[in-house]
């Protein structure tokens, strides 16, 4: 018994209208090795057979350029429920930057500690973080999360290299919500983000 995800499995699906378009033979052959072990079959292993009867497949992908229905029919079947995502809110983001174990901000945190160096944020600095991070996907590219890495070391970096040269060890640094509008000030400005994608 078991679960398997599968992520960006919309990388394998047949481009949409691809130039006059037979099948992409590459994608469809991949697509094709993925059946026996959705449909359940044993699995030779190094650590021996799998049997993939009783495992469960959940895929997920953007499908931004292809769609669920350029997969193969014989895989689409077997993924017969499908369930469309919301994009992240700006209150995710908060969620995201606060609530987990291994959130960025405790990350840094991490980081900061290690060179005997205390970075606090305070709840409007996060705020603010998740609220230029939610700008940035709706209007440049949607990366969902992976936009806080972008703008969280955008806004750290330049202070994670001043460490310990011009930062004394048993400093404190507290990121407040204008710190974060003057230091982010460029990247919400500039439209052309490309170097900032992920």
């Amino acid at each position: 018994n078991g679960i398997i995800f599968i992520d960006e499995i919309d990388k394998v699906a047949s481009k949409s209208g691809k130039n006059g378009g037979g099948p992409d033979v590459s994608r469809e052959g991949v697509q094709r090795d993925l059946l026996p072990i959705v449909e359940g079959s044993a699995v030779n292993t190094k650590y021996g057979v799998i049997n993939t009867d009783h495992v469960l497949f959940i895929a997920a992908g953007a499908f931004h350029v292809s769609k669920p229905s350029d997969l193969i029919p014989e895989l689409q079947g077997r993924f017969p429920i499908r369930v469309e995502l919301q994009s992240l809110t700006q209150e995710d983001f908060s969620r995201i930057l606060r609530e987990p174990k291994n959130a960025l901000t405790k990350q840094y945190q991490a980081l900061f500690d290690a060179e005997q160096v205390s970075l606090e944020f305070n709840d409007e600095a996060i705020e603010e973080i998740a609220r230029i991070a939610f700008l940035i996907n709706q209007e440049v590219e949607n990366i969902g999360a992976r936009r806080l890495h972008t703008v969280m070391s955008h806004l750290l970096n330049d202070f994670l290299f001043d460490v310990p040269d011009t930062i004394e060890p048993n400093s404190k640094i507290m990121v407040t919500k204008e710190m974060v509008q003057e230091r982010l000030s460029t990247l919400v400005k500039n439209r052309d983000l490309s170097q900032y994608i992920l």
